[in-house]
């Protein structure tokens, strides 16, 4: 959902930078490390920038810390070069929820502190991202998008993926996210359109994943790999019916482009706020992560980027017209259902995680 690059495809491209970064410091403590100022990743591109608003500005007027915001992602190798190194020179991080999954079962983050949060504010935090090791972001969701001057109002519209996978009923031309990077792909959808309930999609039965691909397979123009691809294919009403990120098409629409958002079996996945373990200011980021995961803060970041908070006591603090765009507006939430990132962490006998499969399966399947 992310512009003009999504995050998923921008930890991709940044990981190398930020490696590098990594890597500078493994021989000098940062100045951050004595003077208690946080070193913070907040992402890049307008969603970096809403962060820096949104969290960090007001974070260091109310506190008097100084907070250096890195406009990168976190990689998870080297957040892992720099805890086992045990020279931590990052204090707060951004992390893909698959990412953090992994990340903590390597035991390689802090422990958040809960006890400093007000409870009506800790008890307003989505269950699922609230995690021993870490706690949400932001909320975004994989929709289903269409045209409605394909598919028109008065006539029959799609609305579950057995309808996307039922091109007699619904001809026209589709698009699916890629599988190349395994956490991300039509996986859940696939077994839906197959007819399994979402509450049994986990754990996911990988040959009836690709045995559902290959009946659609025929009738993908494209699989995307970034959200700019989508936002370009149904401006240019190249697609009639895509998987989408909630805020390429809410964006589109916002243009007047022809399209409509399908919320019904969506799936949502979330980033996470963590603490490299051994940060030297692990008080200061407790804080900074407690601040920024408050319900103000986070409908002043959603006014400035279309990101779903994960305390959904921020839509009492935000229009209700704003809040019916985004991923975690309760009648969304209420019928769509959140990625197992555990499960796509799951390490099995062969020293393989449930990604890594996927994505060998992948490579091996778009060949055929």
């Amino acid at each position: 959902m992310k512009m003009p690059i999504s995050r998923r495809r921008l930890l991709q491209a940044s990981s190398t930078a930020f490696m590098m970064g990594a890597l500078n410091t493994l021989h000098s403590r940062a100045s951050a490390q004595t003077t208690g100022e946080l070193r913070v990743t907040v992402l890049g591109g307008d969603f970096g920038k809403a962060a820096i608003e949104a969290f960090v500005t007001t974070f260091e007027a109310e506190t008097g810390i100084k907070v250096v915001p890195i406009t990168d992602q976190a990689d998870p190798a080297a957040i892992e070069l720099m805890v086992t190194n045990n020279n931590v020179s990052i204090d707060v991080i951004t992390l893909a929820a698959p990412d953090a999954a992994t990340a903590s079962a390597k035991g390689l983050l802090e422990k958040i502190d809960y006890s400093i949060y007000k409870q009506e504010e800790l008890d307003a935090i989505v269950e699922q991202t609230r995690d021993d090791y870490g706690v949400g972001m932001d909320i975004y969701s994989y929709v289903m998008a269409y045209s409605t001057e394909k598919y028109a109002a008065g006539n029959p519209q799609p609305r579950t993926w057995s309808d996307f996978w039922n091109v007699d009923k619904f001809p026209g031309v589709r698009s699916l996210v890629s599988g190349q990077y395994g956490s991300e792909g039509a996986w859940e959808e696939a077994l839906m359109a197959d007819g399994v309930a979402p509450e049994a999609i986990y754990p996911m039965d990988i040959d009836r994943v690709f045995a559902s691909l290959d009946k659609i397979k025929p009738h993908i123009r494209k699989w995307w790999g970034t959200g700019s691809e989508i936002q370009q294919m149904m401006h240019d009403k190249a697609v009639d019916l895509v998987q989408s990120y909630d805020g390429r098409a809410s964006r589109l629409i916002d243009q007047g482009a022809p399209v409509e958002i399908n919320w019904n079996q969506s799936k949502w996945t979330w980033d996470v706020w963590a603490i490299p373990k051994g940060s030297p200011n692990a008080a200061n980021a407790q804080r900074f992560i407690e601040f920024a995961t408050r319900a103000d803060r986070q409908a002043a970041f959603a006014k400035l980027y279309p990101a779903g908070p994960t305390n959904t006591n921020a839509f009492k603090h935000m229009p209700e017209e704003l809040g019916r765009k985004l991923a975690t507006h309760p009648e969304h939430l209420a019928q769509s259902i959140p990625i197992n990132v555990k499960w796509y962490a799951e390490v099995g006998s062969d020293g393989r995680s449930n990604t890594e499969r996927l994505i060998q399966r992948w490579n091996e399947w778009i060949l055929q």
